[in-house]
């Protein structure tokens, strides 16, 4: 028995009552209509999209008879009702640890990924979350890109839909892979790498995720998008997001190192978790220690909204500088483009040109220093980076992890 269209249309609506009415309206509106209709459900996020009339429907009958000239039952869109953030967490509250909340706010000016490790109680998890509060609200692109991807998911609020901060994601380390890139039956959806999009992914106590967990964000971490291939096609979703891994160093996880009980082979397999090419791509590798005196109480940290300001006008000059590019932060500028157009005296990049030659750094890690050296270099409010920059680029990719 052949389905009718009429059938066909229904279980179309049916299935897409709680999810990607934004999606649907762009696609609208890029064939080049003035007019869509969608479900009621989703009609909120639905009317983010200009360009295009949208209405809602709560049955395909309700359009058939507005379609035949009948008394109309179709709904306008209301007023949005702008979401309720909760307020972000504040950097003050994090006690020492002044190396690794300089890394953070090197982190949000330049979209940098960042490695934690350390032990138990040393703040790692504290300052990881803290880290969007550092970031820029989205811009209006970027928010309906967001929204977008939230939107297929089905985890948008149908009251306030617009994502108008950037996301944070964080998944348990027992997440499969379908979780974290994506996947499902049909035609796939967004996993959290998606979701956090123009946002933060904190993995937690990252070596205990599988490595084929791991290994499986190298492709996004370069890309800043994801391809998945399933039964219904294969379908592209963005995931450009700064990745933050938070650690212990070894299987124990001793308050003090000194207390460690593991072999020096169990401590290096559990760092081994994190292959050498995923963290090739991770820029800032910071090692904590324990806060080891309550006397660091007497020492008021920076606020959040302290460490924004300068975070701010980075960014502001990254962008002026990249903006004829379409790039946004100095993480997402190709290395050839640095190494070419924006590349610095031999005096300035020595060092790491010796750690090309002794093969301390690879060549995907030298282009992720310079990046960082231009990230130093904005928060410096300078033009260029200098040698001094480079190097502490290079130090911060020669942590050791174990």
């Amino acid at each position: 028995m052949v389905e009718s269209p009429i059938a066909t249309i229904a279980a179309a609506l049916q299935r897409e009552r709680r999810r990607a009415g934004l999606s649907l309206a762009e696609t609208a509106r890029r064939a080049g209509l003035r007019r869509a209709i969608v479900p009621t459900a989703v009609l909120p996020e639905a009317a983010l999209v200009t360009g295009v009339e949208v209405l809602g429907a709560d049955t395909l009958a309700d359009v058939l008879n507005w379609l035949r000239g009948g008394e109309s039952t179709l709904v306008q869109p209301g007023d949005p009702v702008p979401l309720t953030e909760p307020p972000a967490l504040d950097l003050a509250d994090v006690l020492g640890q002044p190396e690794a909340r300089w890394a953070l706010e090197v982190a949000a000016a330049g979209g940098h990924n960042v490695l934690l490790i350390g032990p138990p109680g040393t703040g790692k998890t504290m300052l990881a979350r803290r880290l969007p509060g550092l970031l820029p609200p989205l811009t209006q692109d970027q928010a309906l890109e967001v929204t977008a991807i939230h939107s297929v998911a089905g985890t948008l609020h149908a009251e306030s839909p617009l994502v108008t901060t950037p996301p944070f994601i964080a998944p348990h380390h027992t997440a499969s892979k379908a979780a974290l890139v994506g996947g499902g039956t049909g035609m796939a959806k967004p996993g959290v790498i998606s979701k956090a999009h123009c946002g933060v992914l904190l993995l937690d106590e990252a070596c205990e995720f599988p490595p084929d967990r791991l290994d499986a964000l190298r492709e996004a971490l370069e890309d800043g998008e994801i391809r998945l291939g399933r039964r219904d096609g294969v379908v592209t979703y963005p995931a450009r997001f700064q990745l933050v891994l938070a650690t212990n160093p070894c299987p124990c996880a001793p308050p003090r190192e000194s207390d460690c009980t593991c072999t020096p082979f169990a401590r290096r397999r559990y760092i081994a978790r994190l292959s050498g090419p995923l963290l090739d791509r991770v820029d800032l590798r910071i090692r904590m220690r324990p806060v080891t005196a309550m006397s660091t109480l007497d020492v008021k940290p920076e606020p959040t909204a302290q460490v924004r300001e300068r975070v701010r006008q980075a960014r502001e000059r990254a962008m002026a500088r990249w903006s004829t590019e379409g790039w946004v932060t100095n993480a997402e500028v190709p290395g050839p483009y640095l190494r070419r157009k924006f590349a610095l005296s031999r005096k300035a990049t020595a060092l790491l040109d010796r750690g090309l030659t002794t093969g301390a750094v690879t060549a995907r890690g030298a282009d992720r220093c310079l990046r960082v050296a231009w990230t130093l270099a904005d928060l410096a409010g300078l033009d260029h980076p200098q040698a001094d920059h480079v190097t502490a680029a290079l130090e911060f990719r020669d942590r050791r992890a174990a």
